[in-house]
Formats: structure tokens, C-alpha cells, sequence
């Protein structure tokens, strides 16, 4: 059962799948925290791989960039493979100085500008919420581990270069102020409206990896294998 998208068959995905944005993020937590991965899937170079974690069952995908990207592969894991469960881990831009460089982010809620939820099913709450038992999975994997996170509403955008307008304050200071956003990403909104239209659970957790308040960033590298913290905790979370 492939998908256009998904050349993998039924049965190879397990019941949780952490989504982080770049495939070959997903190939390095495969190779460096599970145990016997397999590689389940490459079509379009969008690794995934099951394998196990401390002998509970999980698989990693990469998810692409943008809403379309992961409404595509996520729809497919809950509606066509059995998938109950999709933590993204992903990087994200601070818009305030209480989450800096390296911190983790647990996602309370996604707000958005986007169409997608409206489109997809008529849908247009402009905040789509993550599941509440994969959060508490998430807090108490970070507990043991003595890993802090910073909790609060994220801004899942459509557009990653936006054009300066020149109005002050900036459109981002407004979003931090009135809906409460803590920092930016591309696709959770899209995975958590999903996740409630096919009664599935998702949620989000983020690594700051740069800053509009703050020069202070990190590299593609560093993005991709430094980021442990957060990979910890959602592999952690499996285990709850």
C-alpha cells in the first residue's frame, strides 16, 4: 500500500513517528539513537525509518519545509499506516529574549495567517491546538531528564522571506504581543489541524536555532546533529 508520496509498505511505520523537518536529520536520529533502523521509505529523497528505542517501536520521517510539505506526509501516516502519534522537532526563530539559542520549545498551540485549515476542511480557527496526552508525555520525558522547556504558542508561517513593510511595530513584535507567540516555524499548524480532523494526536517541539532579537545563530550542521536535547525528550516521550 505506497502511497504517491510513500513507498512504504503496511505495517513498517510504527504507532509514533517524530517528523523533523529535514530528511537528513530523520537518517542521523535513525543511525544514532535507534536500535536496528530500517529504511522504510525515500521517494522524493524523504527518508523514514522504523527501528527501536529502549525496545519500544518507533519511526523517524522528514517532513520537508511548509504546511503543504507535512499536510502531505502527515494526512498519509494517520490516514494510510496506522500512525497514531507525530512529534515534529524542528528549529525555530525567537521573537522574544526568553527563548534563546539552544533552548527547547514545547508547542502549546500553533497560531497561523495560512489557509490551510480552512481549506482543507472548512476550518478557520487561526490557532490549532497539539494533544494534550503527548504534551504531558513530552513535559514528563523532559522532567527525567532534567531537560527545561519553555512552553507557550507558536507562529507556524507560510512565508519564510517576508518583505520589510517598514511599519513599527514589525509584524512579528505584533504576533509576540497580541497572540502571545514565542517564536517562528513553518508546519505545525498544518500537523496539528490534521491530527483533529482524523482524531490522531500531534504535537511540537523546537530548538531555537536563531533569533529576531538576538544575533546570535546556528549553523545547518550544528542544526542537524546538535540539536539532542530536544530529540531526547521526544524519544523519551515515547517511552511514557
Amino acid at each position: 500500500m505506497s502511497t504517491p508520496h510513500n513507498r512504504a509498505n503496511p505495517g513498517d511505520f510504527a504507532k509514533t513517528v517524530l517528523m523533523p523537518g529535514d530528511p537528513l536529520r530523520a537518517k542521523f536520529i535513525a543511525e544514532t539513537f535507534l536500535e536496528n533502523p530500517r529504511l522504510v521509505t525515500d521517494v522524493r529523497g524523504m527518508l523514514g525509518y522504523t527501528g527501536t528505542y529502549q525496545g519500544h517501536p518507533v519511526s523517524v520521517m522528514g517532513s520537508g519545509m511548509g504546511m503543504p510539505s507535512i499536510g502531505i506526509y502527515s494526512y498519509e501516516l494517520y490516514s494510510q499506516y496506522g500512525v497514531e502519534n507525530i512529534i515534529r522537532i524542528g528549529s525555530a526563530g525567537s521573537y522574544t529574549p526568553k527563548a534563546k539559542i539552544f533552548d527547547v520549545v514545547l508547542a502549546t498551540g500553533a497560531y497561523s495567517e495560512s489557509n490551510y485549515a480552512v481549506t482543507q476542511s472548512g476550518d478557520t480557527d487561526d490557532i490549532q491546538k497539539p494533544s494534550e496526552e503527548l504534551n504531558n508525555a513530552l513535559r514528563a520525558s523532559a522532567k527525567k531528564q532534567g531537560i527545561p522547556l519553555i512552553e507557550g504558542t507558536i507562529h507556524s508561517s507560510d512565508v519564510f522571506y517576508r518583505e520589510d513593510s517598514g511599519a513599527r511595530p514589525t509584524y512579528w513584535e505584533v504576533l509576540r504581543d497580541e497572540k502571545g507567540c514565542l517564536a517562528v516555524e513553518m508546519e505545525s499548524f498544518a500537523l496539528f489541524h490534521n491530527a483533529k480532523v482524523l482524531g490522531k494526536h500531534a504535537a511540537c517541539i523546537l530548538t531555537i536555532s536563531d533569533s529576531f532579537v538576538s544575533p546570535e545563530i546556528t549553523t545547518a550542521e550544528e542544526r542537524q546533529t546538535s540539536f539532542t536535547a530536544m530529540m531526547k525528550v521526544a524519544l523519551g516521550a515515547v517511552l511514557e
